[in-house]
């Protein structure tokens, strides 16, 4: 490449023009892309890396890379007044043709499926005939244990139907049922206390 093979008219071969960082560094890749399939091993890939950077033109860099599957670097486009095929305006364009990548890169992207919150079940019921157990327990102390029996009553039956079809209400059936039976002791303290009076 000097002075006067340029104003003699000469024509530079692709090969021998200058390459650039980018091309490379796209060697680079071809060459890292051949160490991750198996086609060269750790010493190969440092020594052709090394001489790679110490490359200057396209001639350098092909052999590196011609027996790899991507092929050699892309070759400098020419200018239309080179020298070539009659009708055309030089020789082609090489292209790295790189194996397809399989994985995420490709098609949509993957959806993120968030699981629908379940719907919180309905509060069980509360037992009606455990509120009036409770109703009646609480008045006892108001109509001096007149409400005692019906809160006892209401109490034994409102346990049974919380055992069969499970309800809430177990509490207050309690409390009836313990100030109902409060209440029947102390009408019975009330009344043995009256008669020893008398």
């Amino acid at each position: 490449m000097t002075t006067q093979h340029w104003e003699a008219g000469g024509h530079i071969p692709p090969a021998q023009m200058r390459a650039s960082d980018s091309d490379r560094e796209r060697a680079a890749d071809v060459l890292k892309a051949g160490f991750a399939e198996g086609r060269l091993s750790k010493d190969e890939l440092d020594d052709r890396v090394r001489r790679l950077h110490e490359t200057t033109t396209y001639a350098q860099i092909q052999p590196l890379i011609a027996d790899l599957p991507q092929g050699p670097v892309p070759a400098p486009a020419t200018s239309p007044y080179a020298p070539g095929t009659p009708g055309t305006f030089g020789p082609p364009p090489v292209v790295i043709q790189r194996p397809p990548t399989f994985g995420p890169l490709y098609g949509p992207p993957p959806r993120t499926l968030h699981p629908r919150p379940m719907p919180f079940p309905p509060p069980p019921q509360t037992n009606g005939a455990a509120v009036a157990a409770m109703v009646c327990g609480i008045a006892c102390f108001f109509t001096y244990g007149l409400t005692a029996i019906p809160a006892v009553i209401l109490g034994h039956r409102a346990k049974a139907a919380i055992r069969r079809t499970g309800e809430s209400g177990d509490g207050m059936a309690t409390g009836g049922l313990v100030m109902g039976y409060l209440s029947l002791a102390l009408l019975a303290v009330g009344a043995m206390l009256l008669v020893m009076l008398v």
